[in-house]
């Protein structure tokens, strides 16, 4: 930062606090503020910086229209389209990843208090809080992203902050291909899949392109299905004419009020569905999607966190034992054989790309599900 940036800083530090100041002595004596916020700091700015240029007077006036009403330092990092993702890991290290590919942004909060007002800032409009009592939230944002946060005294370092960003248009399937993830083959091979109703697994570890994949198959369902998506954080863009979104809610701070993916899901299955669509399973709803695929409902596509097709149906037996129903493995295992046909396994490379490296049917062996590699070439 040159010594022009870190003037402009300071100085937007010291009047963005006179400003603060003056609006609470205003609150306290009843009265609304006399001026618009950007009139007003036109004006502080005027008065107080009338040395300085026009172009330094301007971004003055910006920096502290930023730091008060916007985001803080985060608003430049989130107007590039390119930032896939903001990792903030305290008040002095801010990180960003960038076609797969993690790096330093150079960008820093001035404080740790800072840094706090920005995050209530994100939680405000979405009607959450976060204090010591609820040290932790995961929500999302109007534009679809996801936004987490972990403050201390859980987060020994300061604040955390993490923004997956989720643009308006996902890439389809031809986009897909282009992009190196699926090859042709794989591509009418999954388009095949999913429009003749096969249930669908995909796996893959974090920020491998599973959710990404999944809206980019969900193309391939006809446009006269009744379409039912259930998430956690809503995230996918289906564009059938007939979709129905469901998104989790966690508790309150009181702990009432709680509706879980398991919760939407059962009465998903009221709802005349053609099709369901989870965006992730990860706990003990696994048992209820197979017993959803055992008795009618096949077609679904879902994802889960696993490091191979093998043990992706692995986990969600483990998940489906969760439920705590009293179920032998033996026919949890039964279930997972006959209500999945597929998983699609994705991994990332060191090189920031995302690549479909499996396709595999499930199967019986020695009395045990087995997944089979299908035949066609993944993408170079």
């Amino acid at each position: 930062m040159g010594a022009r940036e870190r003037q402009i800083e300071q100085l937007a530090g010291s009047l963005r606090g006179r400003l603060i100041e003056r609006r609470r002595n205003e609150a306290a004596a009843g009265r609304s503020p006399v001026a618009e916020l950007s009139d007003e700091v036109r004006s502080l700015v005027a008065a107080e910086a009338a040395l300085l240029g026009e172009e330094d007077r301007a971004a003055l006036e910006a920096r502290i229209v930023r730091d008060t009403v916007g985001l803080g330092p985060l608003e430049e990092l989130l107007a590039d389209p390119l930032v896939e993702e903001v990792m903030v890991n305290g008040p002095d290290s801010v990180y960003v990843e960038r076609a797969g590919r993690i790096e330093s942004s150079g960008i820093r909060f001035g404080d740790e208090e800072e840094l706090r007002n920005t995050i209530e800032r994100i939680l405000a409009p979405l009607g959450r809080r976060i204090d010591e009592l609820s040290p932790m939230v995961d929500a999302r944002l109007a534009d679809g992203s996801r936004v987490n946060v972990v403050i201390p005294p859980l987060a020994i370092d300061g604040p955390v902050l993490s923004i997956r960003r989720f643009g308006a248009e996902r890439p389809g399937p031809a986009e897909l291909v282009g992009l190196g993830t699926l090859s042709p083959a794989q591509c009418e091979l999954l388009r095949s899949a999913v429009s003749g109703r096969s249930s669908v697994l995909i796996s893959g570890g974090t920020g491998s392109g599973k959710t990404t994949l999944l809206n980019a198959l969900s193309s391939f369902i006809a446009p006269d299905e009744r379409v039912v998506t259930i998430e956690d954080a809503a995230e996918l863009r289906l564009q059938q004419p007939h979709v129905v979104r469901l998104e989790s809610r966690p508790a309150s701070v009181e702990g009432r009020g709680e509706v879980s993916v398991r919760d939407l899901l059962r009465n998903a299955l009221r709802m005349r569905p053609d099709r369901i669509v989870i965006g992730e399973v990860r706990g003990a709803e696994a048992l209820d999607l197979l017993t959803a695929l055992n008795t009618g409902h096949d077609g679904a596509l879902s994802t889960v966190h696993a490091n191979s097709p093998g043990d992706a149906l692995g986990r969600l037996e483990t998940l489906a034992l969760m439920a705590g129903v009293g179920l032998p493995h033996e026919a949890i295992a039964e279930q997972v054989q006959r209500g999945i046909d597929l998983v699609v396994h994705l991994e990332r490379h060191r090189d920031g790309a995302r690549r479909v490296v499996e396709i595999a049917e499930v199967v019986r062996a020695a009395g045990a599900t087995a997944v089979r590699a299908l035949d066609c070439s993944p993408p170079r």
